[in-house]
C-alpha cells in the first residue's frame, strides 16, 4: 500500500454497544457511507434478530455489504475482504468517506490488515466433520490444541474451519495508512446486559419468532443463518424442550457470551482509540477533525 491511501474510519466494539448509531452520526456528519461488518446482517431474511440497518437509515446513509447473500449460502471472510475493498475504492472514488462499522472482528482485521488467507488442509474432510455434532468437534478441537480465542464455539461451520486450517492464522500485514479506529466498549456489564435485554424485547414485539419460523419452513435447521446467535436459540424452545422465558435467557447469555468475545478481540488491537458508552460527541468530533485534518462546517 502507499501513502495515497484513501482514509478510512473503523467504528469496531461489543455488541448493542452503539456501533451503528455512532458509524450513522459520523456518516451524516462529515458526507461518509457505511460499510457493515457483520456476519448475519450480510444475509439476506434474518433482519429482526441481527438488529440489521432499518429501512430508515438505509434510506438517510447507503450501507454496503448489507443483504447479498440468501441464508443459506456459503461465505467466508477471504470474500468479504475482497468486497470491502472494492466498496472501499466506489465509496471513495464518489468523493465520500468510507467507514466500516461492525463486531466481526476478523472480517474487519482482514481488510485493515490486508491479511493473506492459509489454504484448507486437503488431509481434513469437511463432510465427515459436518456430520459430527458440536460436542464432538469440540472435543477434537481441543484434543489438537487449538487456540479458540475469539472462536464462536457454537457455532459449527467457525470450529470446522478452524479444525480445516489445523488452528492456523492468517498473515497479518501492517495497518493500513490513514485509518482510524474507534472502539466503543461498555464499562458496566449490568449495563450492557440491560441494553441486550432491551433490544431482545423489542426483537420479539417485531416479530422475531415469525421470522425464525419462516426461516425453518424454507430452509430447514442446518440453514447458516438459523446458526447465529438469536436464531440457534429457538430450536429447543420449539421442541418443548425450554419455556419463553428459558429461550430468552439463553439468547441473552449468547449474547453476553458474544459480546465477552469481541471485546478480548479488539483489546489485542494497541491502535483502537475507545471510548466508553454512551459515547461523548465532542470527543469523536476532535478525533474525527484530528484524523481529517478539517473542522465541521
Amino acid at each position: 500500500m502507499t501513502r495515497e491511501v484513501s482514509p478510512l474510519i473503523c467504528v469496531v466494539g461489543q455488541t448493542a454497544s452503539g456501533k451503528s448509531e455512532l458509524g450513522l452520526k459520523i456518516a451524516k456528519t462529515w458526507n461518509g457511507e457505511i460499510i457493515c461488518a457483520d456476519s448475519t446482517t450480510i444475509r439476506r431474511g434474518i433482519n429482526i434478530g441481527t438488529a440489521k440497518p432499518n429501512d430508515q437509515q438505509r434510506k438517510c446513509i447507503r450501507h454496503h455489504l448489507v443483504d447479498i447473500i440468501e441464508p443459506d449460502e456459503p461465505f467466508n471472510v477471504a470474500r468479504f475482504k475482497k468486497l470491502a475493498l472494492q466498496v472501499i475504492q466506489d465509496i471513495v472514488s464518489q468523493g465520500k468517506l468510507p467507514i466500516m462499522v461492525g463486531g466481526s472482528g476478523l472480517y474487519i482485521d482482514s481488510v485493515l490488515y490486508d491479511y493473506d488467507f492459509v489454504p484448507p488442509s486437503s488431509t481434513v474432510n469437511r463432510e465427515e466433520l459436518n456430520k459430527l455434532p458440536l460436542a464432538a468437534l469440540l472435543v477434537k478441537v481441543q484434543q489438537i490444541g487449538l487456540d479458540i480465542t475469539g472462536v464462536d464455539v457454537k457455532n459449527k461451520r467457525r470450529l470446522i474451519n478452524l479444525i480445516k486450517r489445523n488452528g492456523r492464522q492468517p498473515k497479518k500485514h501492517n495497518l493500513r495508512p490513514h485509518t482510524l479506529l474507534i472502539g466503543i466498549h461498555s464499562a458496566n456489564k449490568k449495563i450492557l446486559k440491560r441494553r441486550i435485554e432491551m433490544r431482545l424485547n423489542d426483537m420479539l414485539e417485531d416479530g422475531l419468532e415469525e421470522e425464525v419460523q419462516k426461516l425453518i419452513a424454507q430452509y430447514g435447521w442446518e440453514c447458516e443463518a438459523l446458526k447465529g446467535i438469536g436464531y440457534r436459540e429457538w430450536r429447543e424452545y420449539f421442541l418443548g424442550s425450554i419455556n419463553r422465558e428459558e429461550l430468552c435467557q439463553n439468547i441473552i447469555q449468547s449474547t453476553m457470551d458474544l459480546a465477552k468475545r469481541q471485546q478480548t478481540w479488539f483489546q489485542r488491537n494497541k491502535s483502537i482509540h475507545w471510548l466508553t458508552a454512551p459515547v461523548s460527541w465532542p470527543v469523536v468530533v476532535d478525533l474525527v477533525t484530528t484524523f481529517l485534518g478539517t473542522e465541521i462546517s
